[in-house]
């Protein structure tokens, strides 16, 4: 089955922005180095979680250079809640130090200087640019990669990959927006397990929903044979 059209996929786009209007970034901050550490905690982490953590955290440390002066260990502690604690503090107070010697406490607007932060890859980065900053990005998480592959927009394991065939699809304008569609949808309707095709508005452009109905009319004709 061949991939969904430029067009086909700006449909897609268009259903799921009527579908979810308020779809925005989940988690909390206030600026930019807030949504970063917000991201790196979020790994392997619900974003409800991570919001009930920061809210205490961007309390007792505020900025940077506030964060730099913490050590990993007491970092922490502070972020027990959220898997792979430890790994993830050592990289928030490395990252906090590198921003501080490197560019004045700010956070760059660089994609390939973000990723050589402790602890930020491409999807990381991606998030900052795009919700920080404005500027157009698209970060592949674990939902936008099912949803991608599942609907036809992408067929690819590889998250760089995925990310690459779908802003071929997509005007540059529509990264940031589409991912935050793919991720509703993903948490929603187009879950791991057991999507709800019922109830997809992107129902009849799905490959996956057209190979369930083309299984299912092979069972029906299966059952009707003498």
């Amino acid at each position: 089955m061949a991939l969904l059209t430029k067009r086909e996929t700006a449909e897609v786009v268009a259903r799921l922005a009527e579908r979810y209007p308020d779809a925005k970034c989940a988690l909390n901050f206030t600026t930019p180095f807030e949504l970063l550490i917000a991201t790196m905690l979020s790994a392997q982490c619900t974003d409800a979680r991570v919001n009930m953590v920061t809210a205490r955290l961007f309390q007792k440390y505020q900025g940077p250079r506030a964060f730099a002066t913490a050590t990993p260990e007491q970092m922490a502690e502070d972020i027990r809640e959220v898997g792979l604690f430890r790994t993830k503090a050592q990289n928030i107070v490395a990252t906090a130090r590198i921003l501080l010697e490197k560019y004045g406490g700010e956070v760059p607007k660089n994609r390939e200087q973000l990723v050589e932060l402790p602890g930020v890859g491409r999807k990381t980065a991606n998030v900052v640019l795009s919700n920080a900053f404005g500027i157009p990005a698209f970060a592949v998480d674990t939902h936008v990669q099912r949803v991608t592959n599942r609907i036809g927009i992408v067929k690819s394991d590889d998250p760089l990959k995925t990310e690459e065939q779908a802003c071929r699809k997509l005007p540059r304008e529509m990264w940031t927006q589409a991912h935050h569609l793919f991720i509703h949808h993903g948490r929603q309707i187009c879950v791991a397990r057991k999507p709800k095709c019922d109830i997809c508005p992107v129902f009849e452009l799905c490959h996956y929903a057209r190979e369930q109905v083309r299984l299912a009319a092979g069972n029906q004709r299966r059952k009707a044979e003498p």
